[in-house]
């Protein structure tokens, strides 16, 4: 026999209107990682080329920005692979709005002038 009775103090946050209206906006806001998966996804589609990694995120006021690296060209050896870095822009959503390659190099080619490695 055990005590399932209901008492006001014994309800769960998740039924209060608090708790609903958090959960409702979390569910709008999607996750960084959520945001990487999809802005690599889209730009893989939009360009026909494989989205290798994301170098770098950033949350910006209308969204997110991130420097996503791309293979351009395979080439035997793989260190004379051409890659590029696009910059992509997405919505608050996650959504790609733009994006345009920022620099384009040889995967075996390290570049040491620039600060960040970009």
């Amino acid at each position: 026999m055990s005590n399932t009775s209901s008492t006001p103090g014994s309800q769960s946050s998740s039924n209060s209107p608090k708790g609903k209206a958090k959960s409702a906006v979390d569910e709008d806001v999607p996750s960084p990682m959520e945001v990487l998966r999809n802005a690599r996804t889209q730009l893989a589609e939009l360009t026909g080329m494989v989205a290798e990694s994301v170098s770098s995120f950033e949350r910006t006021e209308d969204g997110w920005t991130l420097q996503i690296e791309v293979l351009e060209l395979v080439r035997v050896p793989d260190t004379m692979s051409l890659l590029a870095s696009y910059e992509a822009t997405c919505d608050l959503q996650g959504e790609l709005t733009g994006y345009r390659r920022v620099r384009r190099y040889e995967r075996g080619r390290s570049d040491s002038n620039r600060p960040g490695g970009r």
